[in-house]
């Protein structure tokens, strides 16, 4: 399903994402190289051992990214011009390698573009949860979308 117009969305709209996704220690070890994020509550397995946890957190970013990735394809897949902020993000809880990320999406609000005539402003409350229902990272996203009625499809 391609993503929705600026007119699609309405307040309240919730969309429980068809596509989960599991973690492995690879996606960790590689965003953590990846993002030169040498913290070893991330990339020291030993380490770890001797903290809370018990073992490597998955990097906060890399979950925070894939609950919003995991929202594109039913929400701004081919509609969006441009993220404009997230706030307000929080992880309630840890994510381990090995655990399967679902993600909600909540419209919040939305508005025409003041300097765009062609887009408005969709306010996304993201949600994502681990295979246990807890949520693991929540955001706020403001995103402008094209709308439909001006250029689109």
């Amino acid at each position: 399903m391609a993503g929705k117009w600026f007119e699609e969305f309405t307040l309240e709209q919730r969309f429980e994402h068809e596509i989960r996704r599991t973690v492995t220690e690879a996606d960790n070890m590689w965003f953590s190289n990846a993002t030169c994020n040498p913290a070893a509550i991330h990339i020291d397995a030993d380490y770890c051992k001797t903290t809370e946890f018990g073992k490597p957190l998955m990097n906060s970013v890399f979950s925070l990214g894939l609950v919003i990735g995991l929202s594109v394809q039913e929400t701004t897949l081919g509609t969006t011009v441009a993220n404009l902020g997230m706030t307000d993000v929080r992880f309630p809880n840890p994510v381990f390698a090995g655990d399967t990320i679902s993600s909600r999406t909540t419209v919040v609000d939305k508005r025409e573009s003041k300097s765009r005539p062609n887009a408005g402003i969709v306010t996304f409350l993201h949600q994502g949860f681990n295979q246990n229902g807890l949520e693991v990272v929540t955001c706020t996203r403001q995103a402008l979308m094209l709308k439909k009625s001006d250029g689109g499809a």
